[in-house]
C-alpha cells in the first residue's frame, strides 16, 4: 500500500511534467483539456510501475526524455540544507558534467519550472570545480575514469549526484539509472546523500531498486 501511494505521488508529478513536454503531450502546448491529460497520466503511471522501455516507439518518449523527467522530479523529493542556497529565492541548479547525453531534453524539462519559490536553472560543467555550487549534478559516462576524483572534489558540498553506470554507486554516487529488462529504473545510495546533508523522501526511496 505504501509503495502504491508513493507511485501515485510520483505519477502525479511526472504527469505534470509530461503535459509541458511536446514530445509526450497530446498537444504541443501546456494546458490541454483534462480528458487529454488523463491519457498522459495513465502513461506515466505505467512508466513508474513497470519502468520505461528505452527503444522508443514513434509517439513514446525517448530514454533520455524520461531520464530528464525523473531528474526534474528528483528535485521535488530531495531536501537541501539551508546553507546550500545563498538566498530564499536562489535557483536550484541542475547540471551535467561531461558529455551532455540529454541533448536539450533536460533543459526543456526544467525550463520555466519553479519549486518552493526557487526557479530551476540548467548548466553544463566542464570540471568538478565549476560544479560545486550546483544542486543536482548528472555525471556523464564520459567521466567514468574520473568518478573517484569527482566525488572527492564534491566532498563537503550538498550536491545530489546522478549517473548511469554500474560503477557509479560504488564510487559514491547517490542516484544511478539502470536498465533492467530493457526498462529504466534507478538505484539510491541514501547513505552518501545523508553524508552530503541531503534528505531524500521515503516516497522516492521506496521506488528505488537495490544496487
Amino acid at each position: 500500500m505504501n509503495r502504491r501511494k508513493s507511485l501515485l505521488a510520483l505519477e502525479g508529478s511526472l504527469a505534470v511534467q509530461a503535459g509541458a513536454n511536446p514530445a509526450v503531450s497530446p498537444k504541443n502546448k501546456p494546458g490541454f483539456p483534462k480528458y487529454a491529460g488523463a491519457t498522459v497520466r495513465l502513461i506515466f503511471f505505467a512508466l513508474l510501475l513497470f519502468g520505461v522501455k528505452s527503444p522508443a516507439q514513434d509517439a513514446a518518449p525517448t530514454e533520455y526524455q524520461i531520464k530528464a523527467a525523473f531528474v526534474y522530479n528528483f528535485a521535488k523529493f530531495v531536501e537541501w540544507p539551508p546553507e546550500a542556497f545563498a538566498a530564499p529565492t536562489s535557483p536550484i541548479v541542475i547540471g551535467v558534467l561531461g558529455e551532455n547525453v540529454f541533448g536539450d531534453n533536460l533543459q526543456k524539462a526544467i525550463s520555466n519550472k519553479v519549486l518552493n519559490d526557487r526557479p530551476l536553472q540548467f548548466k553544463e560543467f566542464h570540471s568538478v570545480a565549476e560544479a560545486t555550487n550546483c544542486h543536482i549534478l548528472f555525471i556523464s559516462t564520459s567521466e567514468k575514469a574520473k568518478f573517484s576524483k569527482i566525488m572527492q572534489g564534491l566532498r563537503g558540498t550538498s550536491v545530489l549526484t546522478v549517473g548511469e553506470t554500474g560503477e557509479f554507486i560504488g564510487a559514491g554516487g547517490m542516484i544511478n539509472f539502470v536498465l533492467e529488462a530493457n526498462k529504466v529504473r534507478f538505484q539510491i545510495n541514501d547513505e552518501a546523500a545523508k553524508k552530503a546533508g541531503l534528505k531524500i523522501s521515503s516516497k522516492l526511496l521506496s521506488l528505488a531498486i537495490h544496487p
